[in-house]
Order: C-alpha cells, then sequence, then structure tokens
C-alpha cells in the first residue's frame, strides 16, 4: 500500500507491466469495495487481452475501506492500494494518475454503474493511438439508461450550460467511466485546479481546447439508488468550477496554445478547388460558407429560441435546487446570473456565429445588461406575488417566474442582436 501525507506529497510509481491501470476512488465505500473489485477484476481477467492493474484510491476513509482494500491486495493479483489522507475524488485520480507507470489510465465509480462491456471500447482507441481520451456517455441515442427524472433533468441541464458557457462539445461530462492516456494526463494533470467532483470537466475542457481527440462511447447505465453524493453541495461546487474555468480561459491564463502546439492534432489541409469549383471569395451574397450560422432573422430567432429553453430550465433546475437553502430572491439571483453568462455565450457562437475573443468582453457586457433587466421583472414578479399571496404554492411560483422570463427573453434577443448582429461577405 502506498500511504500520502497530504495533497502535494511525492509518491513512487511501482513498476508494473500493465497496459490499462483503472483507479476506483473510494470514501467509507466498506460494503460495496469488495464485491465492485471482484467483479471487475473477473471481468479484466476474462475479457481484457492485456495486462492490467487495479488501484484503489481511498480518499481518507473513517470506516473500514482501507482494511477491505488492503485484504483485496493481498487476495487478487494485480490489486494495488493508494490512501490518501485529505478527501476529495479529483485528488485521489490525480493522485493514483500520476503514480502509475501504465500507458493507459482509467476510472470508474464503485457502484459499477457502468456496463462493463464498454470498458475495451472505451480503452481500445487509447491503447491504438487514435484518440487521446475517451469517456462513457449516457446521452447517446443508443445509450440505455435507467435513473430517475430528477438525475436525468439535472445531467442534462449540466451539459447544456458546459456548451453555452465553455463551448464544450463533449456530451456527458459526469458521467463516472473515462480513459486517458497517461503522456497526455502527465502534460494535463497539473493544469486542473479542482480536486472534487468538477475535476472531470476540466480535464475535459482543457483537452478539448488544447485540440485532443475524445473518444465518446454509448454505455448502458443503471443508477445506484444509494448514491451518497450531495446534488445541491454538488451542482453549485460544479457553478463555481464553471465560473472559474471560464475565467481563466476569457483572461488567457491557461497555456493552451503551448498544449495545443505540443500535443493537439494538426489541422486537416483542405484539397485545392479543382477547375470550375467555386472558392470561398465566389459564394454568392446571401449564402453562408460551411460551419457559419445563417444571418437571416427567421434562423437567428429558431436559434435564439433553443437557447432560450435550455437556459430557462437550467435556471429553473438551479432555483429549485437552491431556493430551499437560500430563500427566494437570492436563489432567483444566483440562478438568473448562472445561466445569464452561459446564456450569452451559447447565442453568440449558435445564434449570431460569432468566435473568437473578439469583442468578447463588450458582448457580455450587453448580456449582463440584459441580465439586470431579466433581474429587475423577475425579482419584480416574485415580489407582486409575495405581496397577494406570503406564501404562494411552489408551481404558481415557477409558473410566475416563467412569464417574467419570457418577456425577459424577448429584451434579451433585442439587445443581443443590436450588439451582435453582423452581416458575413
Amino acid at each position: 500500500m502506498t500511504t500520502l501525507g497530504g495533497p502535494r506529497a511525492a509518491i513512487r510509481a511501482r513498476p508494473t507491466a500493465a497496459v490499462l491501470d483503472v483507479v476506483i476512488p473510494v470514501y467509507n465505500e466498506e460494503v460495496d469495495l469488495g464485491p465492485c473489485v471482484r467483479r471487475l477484476h473477473a471481468h479484466l481477467s476474462a475479457h481484457f487481452p492485456y495486462p492490467f492493474q487495479i488501484t484503489i484510491a481511498d480518499n481518507a476513509s473513517v470506516d473500514d475501506t482501507l482494511k477491505v482494500a488492503d485484504g483485496l491486495a493481498g487476495e487478487l493479483p494485480g490489486v494495488e492500494v493508494l490512501h490518501l489522507d485529505a478527501k476529495g475524488r479529483g485528488r485521489a485520480l490525480s493522485a493514483a494518475w500520476s503514480a502509475s507507470s501504465a500507458p493507459v489510465l482509467a476510472y470508474m465509480d464503485v457502484d459499477l454503474s457502468t456496463d462493463l462491456a464498454a470498458l475495451l471500447p472505451l480503452v481500445a482507441p487509447l491503447i491504438s493511438g487514435h484518440s487521446d481520451l475517451a469517456i462513457g456517455t449516457r446521452l447517446a441515442r443508443t445509450s440505455r439508461v435507467v435513473r430517475g427524472t430528477k438525475r436525468e433533468v439535472i445531467s442534462r441541464a449540466y451539459n447544456l450550460l458546459l456548451r453555452g458557457a465553455l463551448a464544450a462539445r463533449f456530451s456527458d461530462a459526469q458521467c463516472g467511466f473515462k480513459a486517458i492516456r497517461a503522456d497526455v494526463a502527465v502534460e494535463l494533470l497539473p493544469l486542473v485546479r479542482d480536486t472534487g467532483w468538477f475535476f472531470d470537466t476540466e480535464l475535459l475542457v482543457l483537452a478539448q481546447r488544447a485540440g485532443l481527440r475524445i473518444h465518446e462511447v454509448p454505455v448502458d447505465w443503471v443508477d445506484d439508488p444509494d448514491s451518497r453524493v450531495d446534488i445541491v453541495a454538488t451542482a453549485l461546487a460544479d457553478l463555481r468550477g464553471v465560473g472559474r474555468l471560464g475565467r481563466a480561459l476569457l483572461t488567457g491564463a491557461l497555456p493552451l496554445a503551448d498544449l495545443r502546439a505540443q500535443l493537439g492534432r494538426a489541422p486537416l489541409t483542405a484539397p485545392r478547388a479543382q477547375p470550375g469549383q467555386a472558392r470561398p471569395s465566389q459564394v454568392l451574397p446571401g449564402q453562408a460558407l460551411p460551419g457559419q450560422v445563417p444571418v437571416g432573422l427567421p434562423r437567428q430567432l429558431v436559434r435564439f429560441a433553443a437557447v432560450g429553453v435550455a437556459s430557462t430550465l437550467a435556471y429553473l433546475l438551479l432555483f429549485v435546487a437552491t431556493r430551499g437553502l437560500l430563500g427566494a430572491q437570492p436563489a432567483n439571483l444566483l440562478a438568473l446570473l448562472a445561466t445569464a453568462v452561459a446564456n450569452t455565450a451559447a447565442n453568440r457562437r449558435l445564434t449570431f456565429g460569432i468566435s473568437g475573443r473578439r469583442h468578447a468582453a463588450r458582448h457580455h457586457a450587453q448580456g449582463l445588461l440584459a441580465f439586470a433587466l431579466g433581474l429587475t421583472l423577475t425579482s419584480g414578479a416574485l415580489a407582486a406575488l409575495h405581496v397577494v399571496s406570503a406564501v404562494p404554492a411552489r408551481p404558481v411560483e415557477l409558473a410566475v417566474l416563467v412569464a417574467a422570463n419570457l418577456a425577459a427573453t424577448v429584451l434579451r434577443f433585442v439587445l443581443l442582436r443590436l450588439g451582435m448582429h453582423h452581416r458575413r461577405t
């Protein structure tokens, strides 16, 4: 067993011929750990064609988890134990991956909610060198998922938020079933600041911005009814992580250019136009180049409406999640501010076809102006409702907020279109 005295303590890697190291981060899992590791070990022994290692990363458990882990290491070949004195799933993964000498690193949750049949398809593109990271996705059309409506809505809203606020192109940031090549992890892990649940998202965003290839595998996934994740606390921590990472990307605090030059894949060279083919300068007026968003008002309205629906769903979820903890008005402020930033970023890229940092500060300032107007409308509507009824029913409260948000949405479209609308020639 290897023990870390703190999050920055050095750890000596053990020599191993393993091609794959699967890390299982655990905290107080004395009951589930044994069945999980035995099932995973049996599956890898029967179906994985390369040498493997399983690393149990104990996050400062206070029950008998570490004792169970040591017993498994003595019972099963290829099982190692890493103990940390500080909590944090991201901290455990970073420490275990940094210590491993395997060329491909993976992790999965101890509940084994993901069908293990997806493990070989997950890591095969990394072993072959085709891809740099791989994630399981529960949101693909061919995925089969069993979980409650609440978790389903929260997951989809969170991933929509990532698409709007951080321009994420991967589909499922939270699925506990991921893998990365070790040479890529060496470069990315020092840049990942989060030590908790946002670790996955931050790692994926950095990888995407560095030009790395992220492979997605549809998975079969069954929700663990005994999950101990605090949804409200995790959601708030994720929102703080989105804000911090968004600021770092906007200010250029991350060495993305160096990462892209070192790790990114070179862009493909477009073939030369043959005689008689139209060149970019020959595109007729009113036509859009491939990948560009048309500037016509009807299509802008459709795209704006789609972004608005996603933003409203995210807003309502955040409001409901924080309403009991903060109260109506603070919850409204927090939910509206978080979704307003994401809404502006999404409309900038998807509705009006603007990419890059040019005028980004001005556009976000216009978005904050729209946010102030929206806050005035929604706060005023809430205040008026509470004058009429001191303790209004929650459905009535949500209906009033939706109506106020619709009015704010009209104002937002007018303001953003005036500031962002531009013609392409």
